[in-house]
This record gives C-alpha cells, structure tokens and sequence, in this order.
C-alpha cells in the first residue's frame, strides 16, 4: 500500500502544472511591471529584412498601357492573381509559389523583357528601386513598379497543434499571429523557452522567447520576419505520459499499479 500511495501522490504532483508556466503575458518578478492600458511602444530594430536566394517576391506593374504591362508578365500569372483573393494562408497551397518571382541559388529573378536582375541582399524598397531602373532603361511610357515579399512564410515545429509550413498573408505579423495560425500552443509546451530560428544576411540566428513575459510586447522579436522558423519544446512531464490533466495522468497511475500488483500476486503465489 505505501509503494501504491508513493505512486499516485507522485503522478499527482507531476499532473499539476502551474499557470505560471502555461499563461501569456504575464508580469515576470525581477522584470519592470506593466500595468493594464500602460502604453508600450514598439523596439526599435536595426535590421530591416533583405532579400535571400528562393524567396518568393510578388511584382505588379501599373500603366496607362495595357498592352505593354502584357509584356512583363509570364502567361497565366494575371490568372494566378486573380485568385488570391479566395487562396488562404495555412501552408496547404502557395498562392505566390505560381504567381510571384522565385530568386535563384544565386539570387536573382527572371523576367520577361528584362531578363535576369540579382536582388539578394537588398531591401524590398531597394529592390523595387531596382527593377524600376531596369524598366525605364528599356520603355519611355511610365510603367509604375510596385514590389514586396509574397507573403510572410514561417515554420513552427514541436508543441503547437499544427506544425509545417505557413503563409500570413499579411505586409507585417506578430508572433501571436503565427502561434495563433499554427494553433494554440500544447498545455505541455515550455513557453518560456521558444525558439525562434531567423534568418539573415549570411547566416543564421537562434533567439529565445519568453511567452510568459509581458515584455514580450517590447521586444524586438515581437514581429516575426519571413522564413522564421518556431520551436516549442516539450515539458519533462512528457518522460512519465502526456499528463495534460490529472485525469490522463491518473490512468496511466492505475494502469502501473494494476501491473504492479499482478507481479506482486504472481511472485508472492497469490494466484
């Protein structure tokens, strides 16, 4: 019996996790508190995302001309467009993938009439700076160059409800956006230890992200940039079941006694 009470008071204590470890937002002690309808701005961030080679870039052009605005479009691409409007962005199907421009291994995009133009490295202002000049070297009629990233593509990995890749179909997305596309994030999750993957010119960055954290909202990993890639570890709780309440926890209890008392029963010639 006292090995049995050892077991349960044991599956018990490791079955109740602490809202501290499970809610959003909170004021961490040892941080500065901020309070409900306090104003917080923004971080300031140095790096401005640029573009890296198998991005995917959304270019449009405007003018007076229609028949020339033909000329810069690949056949079926006005088609692809114009369907984007019922496309959705979880990450089944790409709207961009067959309507925008894919940089190469090397960075550059191929276009009609202009050829191959190299816009790695560069911002997306400088970018559409860049296929302008191209045009007006080519074309007197004023063709109007709009060009931004095909969406902000992400990937989330280990405890969320869906994990893969994703689109936000949106100029500019939180993390709270991704987490809510992938879905909730598990009660098992450690979401004061997220890993946030990015992304930058040369190389690559690991960040760790409190969840837990009201500074969170200050911080300069609040927004995500394209090609993060999120990772949500598990809790140790996962060695001993999925413990996501004491009910779950409580069967696997009896599930270990009950073998445990068959043995015991075997060995001491009960049965």
């Amino acid at each position: 019996m006292r090995l049995i009470s050892i077991v349960l008071f044991s599956l018990f204590i490791t079955s109740c996790i602490s809202n501290k470890r499970i809610n959003y937002l909170q004021n961490i002690k040892g941080n500065e508190p901020i309070a409900l309808d306090e104003f917080i701005p923004y971080a300031e961030v140095d790096y401005e995302y640029v573009l890296q080679p198998f991005d995917i870039i959304d270019i449009d052009f405007a003018s007076p001309n229609e028949e020339l605005l033909r000329a810069f479009e690949y056949q079926g691409a006005s088609a692809a467009r114009g369907g984007r409007a019922g496309g959705g962005g979880g990450g089944a199907m790409d709207i961009f993938y067959f309507s925008g421009y894919s940089l190469d291994k090397d960075g550059y995009v191929r276009m009609p009439v202009l050829g191959q133009i190299k816009l790695s490295g560069l911002t997306e202002e400088m970018a559409r700076d860049k296929v302008q000049e191209a045009i007006n070297v080519y074309f007197k009629e004023d063709v109007e160059v709009r060009l931004r990233i095909g969406g902000i593509r992400f990937t989330t990995l280990g405890e969320f409800q869906s994990v893969g890749p994703k689109v936000i179909l949106k100029n500019r997305a939180t993390i709270f956006d991704a987490i809510s596309m992938a879905g909730e994030s598990s009660i098992l999750a450690r979401k004061n230890e997220l890993f946030l993957i990015r992304q930058y010119d040369g190389g690559m960055k690991i960040h760790q992200i409190n969840l837990n954290d009201r500074q969170l909202l200050a911080s300069p990993y609040y927004f995500i940039q394209p090609n993060d890639v999120l990772y949500l570890q598990p809790m140790k709780i996962r060695q001993i079941g999925s413990g996501e309440n004491i009910s779950s926890s409580l069967q696997l209890g009896i599930s270990i006694i009950t073998a445990m008392m068959f043995i015991y029963g075997i060995t001491s010639g009960i049965f």
